[in-house]
């Protein structure tokens, strides 16, 4: 049997790339390979509107410093460009906000689980968020209406907080006083 060489692509061959397919709606460099991401479903949808509208009204307020959503880059090295559902960069590294991408590691990112990216987010993207260093991850799937999230120790995530919808309230390591109530993201 014969195996392909597939070349791995760089972040800035990647950016040079021309995408005409009405049928996605972005594509992701992970691991220098091209993925193509279809457009969410509205529960997706929903839950990002939600979760967004809860982070981005505590960010503010608190002045802690700006919350973005996909899609957007965020490039975190020469095969990685990532478009996370929600991305969060503190004041201390808004350095790493460019006119067209997240260049560098925000503070915490949020994955909404679809049904055809359940090992991408579980595993790849999680060994990739651990690997480049950010803070915390959520990792939110709406099958199961649970959310976990995973804080950086000692070079590794370990799960902080999980919930599951009707059991419970989610608290950040990193946006200390936050509280989020299952309820309010997982609505009909």
């Amino acid at each position: 049997m014969q195996t392909l060489d597939l070349k791995q692509i760089t972040v800035d061959e990647f950016k040079e790339m021309d995408f005409d397919d009405p049928n996605s709606i972005y594509y992701e460099l992970i691991d220098g390979e091209i993925i193509m991401k279809g457009a969410p479903f509205v529960q997706h949808q929903r839950i990002q509107s939600e979760l967004g509208f809860i982070l981005k009204s505590f960010i503010k307020s608190n002045k802690l410093g700006e919350l973005f959503y996909a899609p957007l880059y965020v490039v975190l090295d020469e095969n990685q460009a990532i478009q996370p559902d929600l991305i969060y960069v503190s004041n201390q590294n808004m350095a790493i906000i460019e006119e067209d991408a997240i260049r560098g590691v925000p503070d915490l990112v949020v994955e909404i689980i679809s049904p055809s990216s359940v090992y991408r987010d579980r595993v790849e993207k999680k060994r990739i968020y651990e690997e480049a260093g950010v803070s915390e991850y959520w990792l939110i799937d709406p099958q199961y209406q649970e959310i976990e999230i995973y804080v950086m120790e000692n070079g590794r995530y370990s799960l902080f907080s999980a919930a599951v919808i009707g059991e419970g309230e989610l608290k950040s390591s990193i946006l200390e006083n936050l509280k989020i109530e299952l309820k309010d993201i997982f609505i009909a």
